[in-house]
């Protein structure tokens, strides 16, 4: 066997993917594997084990990422990195993030197995709390090691329940003692299923990931005049409710008139003092809008001013709306995006490039060293929930593309 024609053992991994599920399982076949709760703790002992018997140098940071070595020939060269992360979501799915991880620890056993030695060691990264569904935000394993937020802050950040971080991490013994970073990494891989639709519908198996959209978040409240259900004519009306449908509307039609579409979604209307026989005073929107180019957020942001004034003169109301986060689009290194699509072609896998509409741990890592990305399908799309799936040829498909594309840079 060849290098050219090294590949993953898809059998392998699919056990290892069903093996740890058992580490957070829902009755509904997906994960509540919440960051730093016992199941994780679990699932990262397990890790640790398993990276440990391949005879990897394994290390843990004071946020808790981990980091398992494999020595490579040349002590001179930076490690190749890749990774993900192993929490979920409260009632989220067996991949999402997880694939990345294990899929970087078949890699480690395909050389194991094969006897490959790579000039440049290569480092699995399991980071902390990417989702931030118990701490909040996402990312903070990642942000914290690059430097992008500050130790102390994220220890004392708390869950609903009134833990922190930083005891958490006691807790379950991940509060590591290795230096933060960012570390001298040559570069770093994240495989990741796509969390959309786009590469199943398009019968592709791999997406080469370019980069990731640009994602800005708003505030909206919507002041008009409240009044008696019945009593009110509807002419004389100044209904908040209303004119929130109607903006509604108007923004959606702000994002799609545009030669390369945004999107743009509201996910939560609220209707303070809310009643079924009184008309809405005022109406509390939030506004995820999403773009790969940043002079396309920016036009989006003008045009949502504009759309406020008409809707607040339509409707005798008042529209409000303020930017609450700015995430600028990423785009990954083009050596690294070479290297993905390289892999792909050399192991026969239909694929195209594709832009991430979500964030990941290596949006972050983007601005500190060469990152790639690679996509593979997901069922229908579907993340983020319990019947997440994917099928076991296209998570064979996309450790192969990993390794190779590790190896390109590993030597």
């Amino acid at each position: 066997m060849t290098l050219d024609t090294l590949r993953t053992d898809a059998d392998r991994l699919w056990a290892t993917l069903s093996e740890t599920a058992r580490f957070g399982a829902t009755g509904r076949g997906g994960l509540a594997r919440l960051a730093l709760g016992p199941a994780d703790g679990q699932v990262r002992d397990w890790l640790v084990a398993e990276a440990t018997a391949l005879g990897c140098t394994v290390q843990v940071d004071p946020i808790g990422n981990i980091f398992a070595t494999r020595a490579g020939s040349d002590p001179g060269r930076a490690p190749v990195a890749c990774g993900s992360h192993l929490d979920t979501q409260p009632t989220g799915g067996r991949f999402d993030g997880i694939l990345g991880v294990l899929a970087g620890l078949e890699v480690l056993r395909t050389l194991a197995r094969h006897d490959v030695a790579t000039a440049a060691p290569i480092t699995l990264i399991n980071w902390t709390n990417e989702e931030g569904s118990r701490f909040a935000p996402g990312l903070i394993g990642s942000s914290v090691h690059l430097g992008l937020l500050d130790l102390e802050t994220a220890l004392a950040l708390h869950d609903g329940d009134g833990a922190t971080m930083g005891g958490c991490l006691a807790e379950i013994g991940y509060a590591g003692s290795a230096p933060l970073g960012p570390w001298d990494f040559d570069s770093y891989f994240e495989l990741h299923i796509e969390q959309g639709p786009v590469l199943e519908a398009g019968g592709l198996t791999i997406g080469v990931v370019t980069g990731a959209q640009g994602m800005r978040w708003y505030d909206i409240a919507v002041k008009g005049a409240g009044g008696h259900a019945g009593t009110v004519p509807m002419a004389l009306r100044h209904d908040a409710m209303v004119a929130a449908a109607d903006l509604v509307g108007r923004i959606r039609t702000l994002a799609t008139a545009r030669n390369r579409p945004a999107v743009a979604t509201v996910g939560r209307i609220e209707i303070p003092g809310a009643s079924r026989n009184t008309i809405p005073a005022s109406a509390l929107l939030t506004l995820d809008v999403r773009h790969p180019e940043a002079e396309t957020l920016d036009a989006i942001e003008a045009g949502l001013a504009e759309v406020a004034s008409q809707v607040g003169e339509a409707h005798g109301v008042r529209v409000e709306f303020g930017r609450v986060s700015n995430s600028p689009p990423v785009a990954f290194d083009p050596t690294c995006v070479g290297a993905v699509r390289t892999a792909a072609l050399r192991c026969g896998y239909r694929h195209a490039d594709i832009v991430s509409g979500a964030g990941h741990d290596a949006c972050a890592v983007a601005g500190f060293l060469p990152t790639g990305m690679i996509f593979v399908p997901c069922k229908d799309g579907v993340s983020h929930q319990e019947h997440e799936d994917m099928t076991r040829e296209d998570a064979a498909a996309g450790a192969d593309v990993l390794l190779h594309a590790v190896l390109a840079r590993a030597g």
